[in-house]
């Protein structure tokens, strides 16, 4: 069978990465979580001042990405790809709170897109990929010979992150991580650089009352029907 490249674009979380790590897994790809890498970039501004109560310097940020390494690498005793950040493994801290209510204006700025889109057609230039984001099918790889935008009700996205977050000890309220999705839903859907949007030729895919199982079903008879 042919390998070919899939990407998975969507509304946080809407399961993007779930999908994608699972059929990774099922097609021997490898999975790149483009979300993961702007949220490294943001634990970076955090850690290092860069955003300071609540507002980013923008001048110092741009400055510093050429310090900024990103990469996967598999953590053994996980049997898991984890985020480094400068060598560090940082799959845990940027899943906090902090990070989500910064990385949606980080993600908007032109230079962080730049450097972070090259580094992810590096990692993909020779297929076998699944990668999921808000701008792989319309920027990253436009050509895609698969394209999933995924979607769901803001409830159940809303519910599906508190559960998320509960179970990786973080102490939220469902209203905090509603207030919190609807407003990366505005900054990604209408920012300037690479907005949100569902490529023309995605096929949609709405979850709201999918199970892993079923959503995983069905993109892997979309890979078949491309690749037999």
């Amino acid at each position: 069978m042919k390998t070919i490249t899939v990407a998975i674009d969507g509304f946080s979380s809407c399961g993007k990465s779930t999908l994608a790590k699972a059929l990774a897994d099922k097609l021997m790809y490898t999975f790149i979580d483009s979300g993961a890498m702007y949220r490294g970039v943001t634990l970076y501004a955090l850690q290092n001042g860069i955003i300071h109560n609540g507002t980013i310097d923008y001048t110092k940020l741009i400055q510093s990405l050429d310090s900024i390494q990103l990469n996967f690498k598999k953590v053994a005793d996980l049997n898991k790809m984890a985020l480094f950040l400068n060598g560090v493994n940082v799959d845990n801290e940027i899943r906090n709170m902090d990070v989500a209510q910064h990385v949606s204006s980080i993600a908007a700025i032109k230079e962080v897109r730049e450097k972070l889109v090259e580094l992810q057609r590096e990692m993909g230039k020779n297929g076998g990929v699944v990668m999921d984001g808000r701008d792989i099918g319309s920027v990253v790889f436009p050509n895609a010979e698969l394209k999933i935008f995924v979607t769901a009700s803001p409830e159940i996205r809303a519910q599906r992150r508190f559960l998320e977050l509960n179970a990786l000890g973080k102490n939220v309220t469902i209203e905090e991580v509603t207030k919190n999705l609807q407003e990366r839903d505005h900054i990604d859907t209408t920012r300037t650089e690479s907005p949100l949007i569902q490529a023309d030729d995605a096929i949609v895919l709405d979850n709201s009352h999918m199970t892993r199982e079923e959503q995983l079903d069905i993109v892997l008879n979309l890979v078949y029907k491309l690749t037999k």
